[in-house]
C-alpha cells in the first residue's frame, strides 16, 4: 500500500514538472510568438542567472538585512571576467567553482 502511494506521488510530481516544461513547446510549434513576447522572454535567462548569483553571495538571517559573503563575492570577479571575455557559461562555472574553492582554502 505504501509503495503504491509513493509511486503515485512520484508519477504525479513527474507529470506536474513535465507538463509546464513541454506544453509551451507543443503549443507554439505551429505558431510564432508576437515580437514583444519574444523580446520579453529574451530577458529571462539573464534575470534567472542574476537571481541565482545574488542568492549565492548573500547570507540571509531572519530579522536582519542580507549581508554579503566575502569569499563568494570575491569569486565573482574572475567568473565575471571569464563570462565577458569568452561568453562561455560552462567555463565561467568552472572558474567560479575553482575560485571559490581556492579562496576558501586560503581564508
Amino acid at each position: 500500500m505504501v509503495k503504491t502511494n509513493v509511486l503515485m506521488i512520484i508519477l504525479a510530481a513527474t507529470l506536474v514538472t513535465w507538463v509546464p516544461r513541454v506544453l509551451p513547446f507543443v503549443l507554439t510549434q505551429q505558431k510564432s510568438l508576437p515580437p514583444k513576447l519574444v523580446k520579453f522572454l529574451s530577458f529571462l535567462p539573464i534575470t534567472i542567472i542574476f537571481a541565482l548569483t545574488l542568492s549565492s553571495i548573500t547570507d540571509e538571517k531572519v530579522g536582519s538585512l542580507p549581508s554579503l559573503l566575502p569569499v563568494e563575492s570575491l569569486a565573482l570577479l574572475p567568473t565575471f571576467l571569464v563570462v565577458l571575455r569568452t561568453k562561455n557559461i560552462l567555463l565561467a562555472v568552472v572558474v567560479g567553482v575553482l575560485a571559490t574553492a581556492l579562496l576558501r582554502l586560503f581564508f
